[in-house]
Parts: C-alpha cells; sequence; structure tokens
C-alpha cells in the first residue's frame, strides 16, 4: 500500500492548528519502558509527541513519510527528524524501547507495521498508538460540530477513518494489551481557533478540493450565535489509547 498522503499540501496549518497531547500520557508511558534508550514516534507530524519524549528518553527518532511534515518540526537536541515510511524503519533489530503513533495508524498497511515494529522493538519494548474522534465544547456547539463532521463533510472521509470512529477495535494487535488510565486532550481555544482546527481535516480539504466551496464560513455563521468572538472555551477529545508489551521468552 502506497503512503497516503492526505497532509502534506498544508503541513503548516496542520503544525498551527492541531492540539497537543497530555503531558500525563507521555509520563506514563515513559514510566511504562524498562528502558530509555531509543525512543521511535512514527507519523510524527510537526513532533509533537517526539518533543515531550525527549525529556525521558537518551534519544528520539522522529520520522514522517512527508518531507513537508518534517520541516514544520521544532529542532531539539535530542530529536532525530527523518524522512521514511512507518513499514520500513531503517532501525537495527532489537534496538528500540518504545514506538508511539499518535492519530495516524489507520494510514498504514498495519499488518507490514506491525511486522517492522516486532524486528525493531526490544523484548519487554512497549508499543503505544492512540487517536481522538470529534471533540467536545458545549451541547449547542457540539451539534453543529457533529453535523459538520457528519453531514457536511462527511462523504469525504477517507474509508480508513472508520478505524478511528471504532476506536480501533477492528485491529488485531500483536502483543498483549496493558490496562490504560484514561486520558483526555484539551485546549482553551476561541471559535476562530475551533475553526482553523476544522479546516485542517483531511475530509475538509478533499471536499475543498472536490467542489471548489470552502465550507467553514457558513459553519463560523452557524457557531457565532453561540460563541461570541475572543470568548475562549474549552475543548475536549477522549483519546482512545491502545499500550502493549512484547513480550517473548529468551531460551535459556
Amino acid at each position: 500500500m502506497a503512503f497516503q498522503d492526505h497532509f502534506s499540501a498544508h503541513a503548516a496549518d496542520y503544525a498551527f492548528a492541531r492540539p497537543d497531547y497530555p503531558p500525563a500520557l507521555i509520563d506514563w508511558l515513559t514510566g511504562q519502558c524498562q528502558h530509555k534508550e531509543l525512543a521511535w514516534d512514527c507519523a510524527t507530524g510537526n513532533g509533537q509527541v517526539a518533543i515531550p519524549l525527549a525529556a525521558g528518553f537518551a534519544r528520539v527518532v522522529a520520522s514522517d513519510a512527508s518531507a513537508q511534515q518534517i520541516a514544520q518540526a521544532v529542532p531539539h537536541d535530542k530529536i532525530q527528524y527523518s524522512q521514511f515510511l512507518a513499514e520500513q524503519p531503517p532501525f537495527a533489530d532489537s534496538s528500540v524501547d518504545l514506538v508511539t503513533v499518535a492519530q495516524a495508524l489507520h494510514w498504514f498497511n498495519i499488518g507490514d507495521f506491525f511486522a517492522a515494529v516486532d524486528r525493531v522493538l526490544r523484548n519487554k519494548g512497549i508499543l503505544a498508538v492512540w487517536s481522538y474522534d470529534v471533540c467536545h465544547i458545549a451541547p449547542s456547539i457540539d451539534v453543529q460540530v457533529e453535523h459538520y463532521y457528519r453531514n457536511v463533510v462527511g462523504t469525504y472521509w477517507p474509508p480508513e477513518r472508520e478505524l478511528v470512529a471504532s476506536k480501533y477495535q477492528a485491529i488485531e494487535f500483536p502483543y498483549e494489551k496493558l490496562a490504560v488510565p484514561e486520558f483526555t486532550m484539551s485546549r482553551d481555544w476561541s471559535c476562530t481557533q475551533l475553526c482553523q482546527y476544522l479546516a485542517s481535516w483531511s475530509a475538509t480539504r478533499r471536499y475543498q478540493e472536490a467542489t471548489g466551496h470552502d465550507p467553514i464560513p457558513e459553519l463560523v455563521k452557524q457557531l457565532q450565535p453561540h460563541w461570541s468572538e475572543g470568548v475562549q472555551k474549552t475543548v475536549s477529545w477522549p483519546l482512545t489509547v491502545v499500550v502493549c508489551r512484547k513480550n517473548q521468552t529468551i531460551p535459556s
């Protein structure tokens, strides 16, 4: 399966509009690792996960198949940004302590990716993937966002998006899953910031390309009665987090 590139063309917008992940999640994942020599943040985008990972690991390799996404990443002394496919990591066998994939597993050839992870992940190493679906703000606003998600740009979502909507339940993971605390991502945003985020959706971009029309201004009009300009509201996304540990029996 070829690299499905839904974000390179607007990598700068993606970097600007996407929310950060909760520090508690990164701290918890770091704590699950017996060794902290090398973390691989796969499909790093602009480095949202790689940067906090660097606090707990000697070295972080942050990869993305998109050169445009990598170009938006924030430099860090402990992070090596690299362009390569998720299914073709250039690491030595059993050399990685933690593999993270945030909001991207559904774009991969999952079988090939898991085979690659099994090769590079050391015994007792951790594979952690997570995703998030539609955000929540307030009932009157959520109705408008849900309508936009399902009825305006709904038919323009790539089919892989269904894996996110189903909370990755259809994916057979290669190792036994760990019990994971609940984590929620949240940001205090204005209505303008929310709409910038919605504009970064792959479905919004596909809608614009197919119709020649920008659906965001109409959404802004629908939100204005419920959200005054300049007022910030808490936007939250419950995270679906799947964490598993490679556990091979080593012959004595």
